[in-house]
């Protein structure tokens, strides 16, 4: 069995991160699938998802390192269409999905294992993800 829901949510613009777990997790319960896995996907060439720990200081050091390893204004050739290359970039690095088991009828995630949109693009975006339950 197959279920697939999309998740709409606006952003804020560069690196902001939208905790999306409650939304996934919500998901798989809709699903109605007790064993399979999660596929939580961003059609977008300048988003990604990640897990990471709800804690605004480790947030704000995630923050930080995307931007000290790859700087805004680096002379980037793509910077001559769009001024965004460094959003590309990071986007590629961090990746575009992420897949989770599900074990009776739950998702399975580490304790401190949240699932976040993070949006690298240099302005507020309407962002869609799509969440795909598979199994039976």
């Amino acid at each position: 069995m197959i279920h697939t829901a999309e998740l709409h949510f606006s952003t804020d613009g560069e690196i902001d991160l939208v905790d999306i777990t409650a939304d996934v997790e919500r998901v798989v319960g809709e699903s109605g699938i007790e064993n399979g896995h999660v596929l939580v996907f961003v059609p977008g060439a300048t988003g990604a998802i990640v897990t990471i720990e709800h804690e605004s200081g480790l947030l704000d050091d995630f923050r930080r390192a995307l931007r000290e390893l790859i700087p805004k204004g680096k002379g980037y050739l793509h910077d001559r269409i769009d001024d965004n290359a460094h959003s590309h970039l990071r986007a590629t690095l961090l990746g575009a999905s992420e897949c989770f088991p599900v074990v009776n009828g739950r998702l399975v995630r580490g304790t401190w294992q949240q699932i976040f949109f993070v949006e690298l693009d240099v302005r507020p975006r309407h962002r869609r993800v799509i969440v795909q339950v598979v199994g039976e």
